[in-house]
């Protein structure tokens, strides 16, 4: 499977690492604005075609999926050009950063049929299969409440047009939440809601930094997230059942090569470890997710990965928790 990789920045770096180590595929072209940053990035994975046309890189026929590195809102034009030039597509996250173009993403490329996946890679890793396959197997009993945070001081590494923490990691544990309410309530389950939510705003950007948001569902289950791209390095999900909780030890958005780790503690009884032995990260078994949807002809990806009314559900709470926290932000 023949790829293009569009941008050159720290995320494509890691892609290609991934594309690399894949038997099924390799890199046809990269693309990118700068002349001089893909010069350097294609002498360091050995790739032989570069340009700074975008245009020329979708009417390539040499290339079978395009992965869509750019910043995020960036996405949705590049996307949907990708669609109807009959190209598969591998976009990043967050989906985009307004309702507007996520809609036009959406709508765009499932207008051409062609496959396309938001590249929330840790839904791939069969760490996350086994967490739905607990979350599944009814020791939790009714499921009550669920708690995460994502915090990383990146926030002056990134692209500001990016809208800052809420799409830069605050996507990570709203698609996990996400995944355990249609998991365990049912598909329509997550957009029976309310929500409360507030944040610190930058001075150097304007962009939301600190982000928390508390989510009471109709069914009564609890949840509360906290997003910062401004200090720390550490993630925390846990989700409580009638039973007991369940929580990740390892960090559930980057899952590994080797050993990930659960644990289940009911409140009566002994805890149990879960290991989920892994032979690649999570960004090789998208590459893998990838392949096997594109050769078997499918235009979405099968769960946990994002469907596009996943992904659409993800953005509508990014959103709303922005506009939240923009409400009520402390600058």
């Amino acid at each position: 499977m023949r790829w293009a990789i569009l941008g050159t920045g720290f995320i494509s770096h890691t892609v290609i690492d991934a594309i690399d180590r894949s038997e099924s595929s390799t890199v046809e072209v990269v693309a990118g604005r700068s002349a001089e940053r893909l010069a350097d990035f294609a002498s360091q994975y050995g790739v032989a075609s570069t340009t700074t046309n975008f245009d020329e890189v979708l009417s390539n026929p040499s290339v079978d999926v395009v992965y869509v590195g750019l910043p995020n809102h960036q996405h949705h034009e590049i996307a949907v050009a990708a669609a109807a030039a009959g190209k598969a597509v591998l976009s990043e996250k967050s989906l985009t950063t307004t309702m507007a173009t996520a809609h036009q993403l959406v709508d765009g490329v499932a207008k051409h049929g062609t496959f396309f996946v938001e590249g929330l890679m840790y839904l791939a890793h069969p760490l996350l299969t086994r967490f739905v396959e607990v979350l599944l197997d009814g020791r939790l009993g009714a499921l009550r409440s669920v708690r995460g945070s994502y915090a990383a001081n990146i926030a002056h590494l990134v692209n500001p047009e990016g809208k800052g923490t809420i799409y830069n990691l605050g996507c990570y544990p709203v698609s996990l939440l996400h995944l355990v309410i249609q998991t365990m309530g049912g598909h329509d389950s997550f957009a029976c809601r309310t929500t409360h939510g507030g944040g610190n705003i930058s001075k150097v950007d304007g962009n939301v930094v600190d982000a928390a948001l508390t989510v009471h569902f109709e069914s009564g289950v609890l949840a509360s997230l906290q997003s910062s791209d401004s200090y720390g390095n550490g993630s925390e999900f846990a989700v409580g059942g009638d039973n007991g909780v369940l929580r990740f030890d390892t960090n559930p958005w980057l899952p590994v090569a080797g050993p990930n780790v659960m644990t289940w503690t009911p409140f009566d009884g002994d805890p149990e470890t879960i290991v989920v032995d892994a032979t690649e990260d999570a960004f090789g078994y998208q590459i893998s997710m990838v392949e096997r949807n594109v050769r078997e002809g499918r235009t979405q990806a099968e769960r946990p990965s994002p469907r596009l009314a996943d992904s659409i559900e993800i953005m509508e709470m990014l959103t709303e928790w922005e506009s939240l926290c923009r409400e009520g932000s402390t600058a």
